[in-house]
């Protein structure tokens, strides 16, 4: 028998949707399916990685931002999707597919991997030190926590609210005089990351935090002036 050789209309923009679609069919809503396809249209090849902002991800699917949120939270929870989102909508976040759901293989290199790592460590440094009641040290036994976290793909976002939860009853406590003295390091925040990882709270609450800690922050100042 003949078989007719099939031919692409378009030699660029299609995906290969295999079986790692169909599993992802079969776990997920109709919009969170639709905002994986989106990614996997449009991601690069060989990383599965997508730079998003929230507004124009709704625009796109012709959703509310809401949704997206909702739908990203989907992805992450069904471990289909990595999600860095942006400090707010107007900003550019990351998306990854993961590699059981991605069919290409990643071809990220140990250079391309380093520096990701770098800019992970790099951004943690920011997230302790833009507190006062962290000591500004990032000894060896934070750097090899920070590569765990890396390697487990732990948001950045997660660990930047652990430290304002943790820092916020760090400060209570110090303002009670119920402890003294500093954070000694990053370890500190080990249990807050996982409180967070597990918790489904809005961007509205994180940034509340963010204005009370800076307000126990200044009253903390003022005690040791």
């Amino acid at each position: 028998m003949n078989q007719q050789r099939i031919a692409l209309k378009n030699p660029t923009g299609w995906f290969a949707a295999g079986r790692e679609v169909g599993r992802a069919m079969a776990l997920l809503s109709d919009g969170a399916f639709k905002v994986y396809m989106h990614v996997c249209l449009t991601a690069d090849r060989s990383t599965g990685r997508l730079k998003i902002a929230q507004g124009d991800l709704a625009s796109a699917l012709k959703k509310s931002r809401r949704s997206i949120v909702n739908y990203l939270e989907e992805l992450r929870g069904h471990q289909i999707c990595s999600v860095e989102l942006a400090r707010n909508q107007h900003v550019v976040g990351h998306i990854e597919v993961c590699d059981s759901f991605w069919p290409y293989v990643k071809c990220d290199g140990a250079q391309a991997n380093g520096k990701a790592l770098a800019s992970y460590k790099e951004a943690i440094r920011q997230f302790l030190a833009a507190r006062k009641c962290v000591k500004p040290v990032f000894n060896p036994a934070d750097d090899r926590l920070a590569v765990q976290l890396f390697q487990e793909h732990v948001e950045l976002k997660q660990i930047e609210h652990a430290v304002l939860l943790a820092c916020a009853r760090r400060y209570v406590s110090l303002l009670n005089g119920t402890v003294i003295g500093r954070i000694m390091g990053l370890s500190y925040f080990r249990a807050a990351i996982q409180e967070v990882r597990s918790l489904q709270t809005s961007e509205g609450y994180w940034h509340y935090l963010a204005q009370r800690v800076a307000k126990f922050e200044e009253q903390w100042i003022d005690t040791q002036a």
